[in-house]
């Protein structure tokens, strides 16, 4: 288990390279005290540079490349801390994945190949990569360092909002959300921390009802950051142990935040990075009164898909 110390270690080694992004009061809102903690605006476009780059700066001088799986997120983060280390990399990414995540992947510098239809099967050929290569694998989520690193964004959201009465993130392997988790209770156990899954991809619902990690046969969301088909034991233990409620939102629910955000606070936000503040808006969790955070955790949006998209309802929030 990561503990509060672990995290605020991971800190002084994050600050280095990651942003400390704001946290903003949105504009529209029917809730009063509705903030935001704008991931977005981070490095690479997520927050998933503060765990590659925790884990990555840690390898030793004798590591001679990484490889690593990802739907993009993920392969941007890790790309840009493998360049700043002086290391090749080798990304293998979904076949569906965004096509600006792959062209941004390959920006920084790594070789990028589309390696199958799932999580489980990319992460097979990324290891198998690794083997092959004597590189280093690192993992999206299942990692100490990769969870500390990701804490770190719930550190800052206990240190920058005074009075934080409840905190809301997304989960995909889970991750990030065991990081958050950790760093919100272990901080303060009376701040209330939700997690938010898409309907079509809620594997950590599934493992929490189970006990134990589940495979889904399929997921179907267009949170495509969200699409793990299973957690691990890791983020599953982390997540049974803080969070208050792990609840579903639908694809129309995240679609319809995502143009929210884009259109009226004018922050641009991809569907996997709305998905927390979704929930929010769509009435889906008992949130006490006072200051309450969304993580919104990425901005590598495909602009033109939420814009097609078709327009939600009334304001919600």
């Amino acid at each position: 288990m990561i503990t509060l110390p672990a995290i605020r270690k991971a800190h002084l080694i994050v600050s280095r390279v990651a942003l400390r992004t704001p946290i903003l009061p949105l504009k529209f809102s029917d809730r009063l005290e509705t903030f935001v903690k704008c991931e977005n605006l981070q490095r690479t476009g997520s927050f998933k540079i503060r765990g590659a780059w925790h884990r990555i700066s840690k390898l030793p001088k004798s590591c001679k490349g990484v490889t690593a799986s990802s739907s993009g997120n993920h392969a941007q983060a890790v790309a840009f801390a493998a360049r700043m280390r002086g290391l090749p990399a080798c990304i293998v990414m979904l076949d569906q994945s965004v096509p600006h995540k792959v062209e941004g992947t390959r920006s920084y510098g790594a070789e990028v190949i589309l390696g199958g239809s799932t999580s489980v099967v990319i992460t097979e050929r990324a290891e198998r990569e690794a083997a092959e290569r004597g590189w280093v694998f690192v993992p999206p989520f299942n990692d100490p360092d990769i969870i500390a690193g990701q804490g770190t964004v719930g550190l800052e959201i206990v240190q920058d909002l005074r009075g934080v009465r409840s905190v809301i993130v997304q989960i995909g392997g889970g991750g990030l959300s065991s990081g958050v988790m950790t760093a919100v209770k272990e901080s303060n156990p009376k701040i209330k921390i939700f997690g938010v899954e898409p309907a079509g991809a809620a594997k950590m619902r599934a493992a929490l009802d189970a006990g134990r990690v589940v495979t889904l046969p399929e997921v179907k969301t267009i949170a495509d950051g969200l699409k793990p088909t299973r957690v691990s034991e890791l983020t599953l233990e982390h997540v049974s142990k803080y969070a208050d409620d792990v609840v579903g939102v639908d694809d129309a629910d995240i679609l319809d935040t995502a143009r929210h955000l884009l259109l009226q606070e004018k922050l641009v936000v991809e569907p996997s990075g709305a998905a927390a503040l979704a929930a929010v808006r769509a009435g889906k969790l008992k949130l006490p009164k006072g200051p309450a955070v969304a993580i919104l955790s990425g901005g590598n949006a495909d602009v033109r898909m939420i814009l097609d998209s078709p327009p939600g309802g009334a304001l919600r929030a």
